[in-house]
């Protein structure tokens, strides 16, 4: 056995144990092979298996709640007749060593605190995983902290992201866009910055401009999240005709932007929301089939997607049978006032704590939004191949509206960068965090 044999072996073995037992592998299957019914721990669905429309009631037990309603065409939205999902190996990558170091050093100071309010938030977090093994009081709200905190490269850049919105006759309209993703505080990456000291600092940004159409060329906006977890975000938005940026309103945050379906308490890649203000109950744990190492369309949209839906073909990739924690998370009493979301059930991979799937309903407990979420694997400089969500795949469906919305990054194909692989101008931190930067955008 060679050397390079050897590292992989190892490596493999370092990502069951970091895994924590989840299950890696199988013996191949038919599209007719039979899988367990309970979506329980220790069931799962063997690599090579298909599931079309003929069978997925078989496999309804891996799937989301808002999963099988579109199997079961329960909705405006519905799966399209030919779709096709192969069940590929379950592949669990390790955590990068820095953060995992971070865990274990700074995790057993980490406090929860109650608030007068009703709220929840933590003390003396310093990196890595606040809540290793969450456990009630609060499971729910620190495997949610969990996922708030999870591992992101400290620097992405994807320099042509595109989103669609589709309308109830299938019609759509594109937009692009270049996007800079900065995390700011409690990083664990080598070469990252220095921790940002004081009251104010910064978490983690996120800038966006527009490319494409040539109308909205140059417009843009910029999230501001901080260290502080009670502190409300900020948001800014440039806009051209004006030459300057200005602030957005806190009231706009369940304004739908662009013309798609996100919020603003939808950003950072799912959820994008004050920790301390919501209420967060852990549901299950359980398995569901996810695709995340997707290689999505380099053509145009709606090239290589099944349509109407706008879902993967079998071209994106194998899915997995994945470990999920499931929670349910709604606004303490005291902020309801003028929320858009009654609820949201979110589905958040169980080993790195990205969300995979989320269904959201309105103030009147109605369902209104599901979202799926594909997040892409990447190679970190000096940490290698992650499940990130920095860059990925969304696809929202309003079910009330009948509108629909698909979104890439990166898009066609196009470069992305992470961490020092980005070139120069992208380190810049007062160009692409602070408000101010934006007024540089057309100078």
């Amino acid at each position: 056995m060679g050397i390079g044999e050897t590292t992989k072996r190892i490596t493999y073995v370092i990502a069951i144990c970091l895994a924590a037992g989840i299950y890696i592998g199988g013996t191949a299957a038919g599209e007719n092979a039979q899988a367990p019914m309970d979506g329980a721990s220790g069931s799962t669905i063997p690599p090579g298996t298909v599931i079309t429309m003929a069978n997925w009631q078989r496999y309804r037990a891996f799937m989301p709640d808002g999963m099988a309603a579109l199997f079961e065409g329960k909705y405006f939205w519905k799966m399209p007749p030919d779709v096709r999902i192969e069940i590929g190996p379950t592949v669990i990558l390790p955590l990068p060593r820095g953060y995992l170091a971070a865990t274990e050093r700074y995790s057993p100071q980490v406090r929860l605190v109650e608030l007068p309010d009703g709220g929840v938030t933590l003390d003396n977090y310093h990196g890595g995983i606040p809540f290793p093994n969450p456990a009630e009081p609060h499971k729910g709200w620190k495997t949610l902290a969990n996922v708030w905190y999870r591992y992101i490269p400290h620097l992405s850049v994807d320099t042509y992201g595109s989103g669609c919105a589709i309308d109830a006759t299938l019609n759509y309209n594109c937009q692009a866009y270049t996007a800079v993703k900065r995390q700011l505080a409690y990083n664990t990456d080598a070469e990252a910055p220095a921790e940002p000291p004081g009251p104010n600092a910064k978490y983690f940004t996120e800038w966006f401009m527009t490319l494409e159409p040539e109308q909205d060329r140059y417009t843009a906006y910029l999230t501001v999240n901080y260290a502080d977890p009670s502190r409300s975000e900020d948001e800014y938005a440039f806009l051209p005709a004006l030459r300057r940026y200005q602030p957005v309103s806190s009231t706009a945050r369940c304004s739908e932007s662009g013309g798609m379906d996100a919020t603003f308490e939808d950003f950072h890649n799912g959820f994008d929301s004050n920790l301390t203000e919501l209420d967060a109950e852990y549901i299950a744990h359980r398995r569901i089939i996810a695709l995340v190492d997707p290689h999505p369309p380099t053509a145009p949209f709606p090239a290589d997607v099944d349509m109407p839906l706008g879902w993967p073909t079998p071209s994106w990739g194998k899915w997995q049978v994945r470990d999920v924690d499931v929670l349910k998370i709604k606004k303490i009493p005291a902020k309801t006032a003028g929320y858009c979301y009654g609820r949201r059930v979110m589905y958040a991979d169980s080993q790195f704590s990205s969300i995979l799937w989320e269904e959201m309903d309105n103030m009147q407990m109605q369902p209104w939004k599901i979202l799926a979420i594909f997040p892409l694997q990447v190679d970190v400089p000096q940490v290698g191949a992650i499940n990130t969500a920095a860059l990925d795949v969304e696809v929202f469906w309003d079910i009330q509206r009948h509108h629909a919305s698909f979104s890439s990054e990166p898009a066609n194909g196009r470069p992305y960068y992470i961490n020092e692989q980005a070139p120069h101008e992208y380190h810049d931190d007062a160009r692409y965090t602070t408000p101010a930067g934006l007024n540089l955008i057309m100078r």
